[in-house]
């Protein structure tokens, strides 16, 4: 793991402390509003752009961890964003939104890191990475819609229009971009230029993004400063509760090594660039819950070097590496 992604949540956090600076002391903030956007948006493609869909034929190797990552993404994950939500935030509904959109959103970046210093399967992992992007996709305005509830206040239309912009139209300028450069000039080329071009600005991007929307809405923040601290408790026990549910099961299953770190670090990351991209232009009016979705990262980042130390498999006799071989077909 690199110096850079060992520090990425310094990085969000001294972008939103020199965005939010900006926005208080200049006028120069409400230009953040024409940079929040854009800059999400081409950070996305340069995510989408690394995706490799020949991992795919992996997910066969290993069904009982696959149909059990689903589950618990999909189906205990949203219902626990939502107990936490209810129970914790009850009276902040746009921090209750802004929780539901991070919980809900399956990470497919950064995990990847985590998961190789874990030791943990890089070819399950990475296939499934394609695998929740579709489902999240598809399932996210349906979790806003059903379990947002009045809190949402968003109109179907609006939400899907926002899906649109920030996941499906990202997605398709990636692939395209991936399957010109692939043609005209191979797939080594694409790798060593198209690839560690994406890689490299994405961090700067993100960075970008959250000083931008804190310059923009930095007399938000300011006034509800003291209403962001409600999100540690709800977020530090989901951060809590995910790896000991994955790892119980991993056990029940009796999962091999690093398919236990592959469950784990699958089901525990979270995609805030995503849910930000959406809540800024779903919910353009009500800043507070993309605010909401900066303090993710902040408290997620750490916990995962934590917790990819904590987990780590140990048998160096059998890396991740070693692929199919240490998959068990379930």
């Amino acid at each position: 793991m690199s110096w850079s992604e060992r520090l990425q949540s310094v990085f969000v956090a001294v972008a939103a402390l020199a965005g939010l600076g900006v926005g208080l002391v200049t006028p120069l903030g409400a230009m953040g509003e024409h940079l929040v956007i854009p800059a999400l948006l081409v950070m996305l493609i340069a995510v989408f752009v690394q995706l490799d869909a020949s991992h795919l034929k992996d997910v066969s190797k290993a069904k009982g961890l696959v149909a059990v990552s689903l589950v618990l993404n999909y189906a205990f994950t949203p219902l626990l964003a939502w107990a936490l939500g209810l129970g914790l935030l009850g009276e902040q509904p746009d921090l209750r939104i802004g929780l539901l959109l991070l919980l809900v959103t399956p990470c497919t970046d950064w995990y990847l890191v985590f998961t190789a210093m874990a030791r943990g399967h890089a070819g399950i992992a990475t296939a499934l990475l394609p695998v929740n992007l579709v489902l999240q996709l598809l399932l996210l305005p349906v979790y806003v819609i059903l379990l947002g509830g009045e809190a949402a206040m968003v109109d179907t239309g609006t939400l899907l229009e926002a899906v649109g912009l920030m996941l499906l139209t990202p997605l398709v300028v990636a692939f395209t971009l991936r399957w010109v450069s692939t043609r005209a000039k191979g797939e080594q080329w694409r790798d060593e230029h198209v690839n560690r071009w994406a890689n490299r600005i994405v961090m700067p991007l993100l960075c970008l993004a959250v000083f931008a929307m804190f310059a923009w809405q930095a007399p938000v923040v300011a006034e509800s400063g003291t209403e962001m601290l409600l999100l540690l408790p709800p977020l530090l026990a989901f951060f809590i509760i995910l790896p000991l549910v994955a790892t119980g099961i991993a056990r029940i299953m009796r999962l091999t090594g690093p398919q236990r770190v592959t469950l784990t670090m699958v089901t525990t990351a979270r995609n805030s660039p995503i849910a930000l991209g959406i809540a800024v232009a779903a919910f353009p009016d009500r800043p507070l819950i993309a605010v909401a979705l900066v303090v993710g990262p902040l408290i997620e980042l750490p916990i995962l070097g934590a917790l990819s130390q904590i987990i780590r498999h140990r048998d160096k006799t059998a890396p991740a590496e070693q692929g199919s071989a240490a998959i068990s077909d379930r």
